[in-house]
């Protein structure tokens, strides 16, 4: 099979990005963005994010994560610890986060180093999940090869039977949170004739370094 998608082409036209309009910290910047994709609307989860990891089978995988949260410390969503990517990020703390909002023509890309949050933190996010995607939390050895999707439904079921009854599930302990602490941001915005904005926030010890990319 052979498909040509070179006739796959738009004109970005939606915004731009110019230096007196940037904040002095990323996070700001990142904030209004997010802001303004939620209010644009056609994103059916801004916070759906790509996380690309180094596997320890040396390749870099990428997958995609819900943010939960994001303040000055970094970036934060839950997992399996002892899934693909938690066994890639203990391995290797340098991963890369990626969102790509097309309903305003952006992207933002971060670097950062990743550390599991606390349990106090995982657990109180837990608690808040609805009860099915806790029990399910549980039934699943996240990226185990598995004979077939009755055997998944037939754990769950079990452990419906095991917790019938609780009030208040006890958190796996092989699950929780991790933050991403940023070390460069990215912003993309998508402008005419490909002359794309690309601003870059590199880390320079307590303080940003900005620079203007060639797009």
């Amino acid at each position: 099979m052979n498909r040509d998608l070179t006739n796959y082409r738009r004109s970005y036209e939606k915004g731009y990005l110019l230096e007196k309009d940037i904040p002095d910290t990323p996070l700001l910047l990142f904030e209004q963005w997010f802001k303004e994709v939620e209010s644009a609307g056609g994103v059916e989860e801004a916070n759906a994010m790509t996380i690309t990891t180094i596997g320890l089978d040396g390749f870099p995988k990428a997958r995609i994560v819900l943010l939960k949260q994001y303040d000055e410390e970094g970036f934060v969503f839950y997992t399996n610890y002892n899934s693909e990517k938690g066994k890639a990020m203990a391995k290797n703390n340098q991963v890369c986060l990626s969102f790509f909002w097309p309903n305003l023509e952006r992207q933002v890309i971060i670097k950062g180093v990743v550390q599991k949050t606390t349990e106090e933190k995982s657990t109180a996010y837990y608690r808040s999940r609805p009860r099915g995607s806790q029990l399910g939390a549980w039934a699943s050895d996240q990226s185990d090869k598995i004979k077939s999707g009755e055997y998944l439904e037939k754990k769950l079921r079990e452990f419906e039977k095991q917790f019938d009854g609780v009030e208040e599930l006890p958190k796996p302990p092989y699950w929780g949170g991790y933050c991403v602490m940023p070390v460069s941001y990215e912003f993309w915005q998508g402008r005419p004739n490909r002359l794309h904005d690309r601003i870059l926030f590199s880390k320079d010890g307590n303080d940003w370094k900005i620079d203007r990319l060639s797009p």
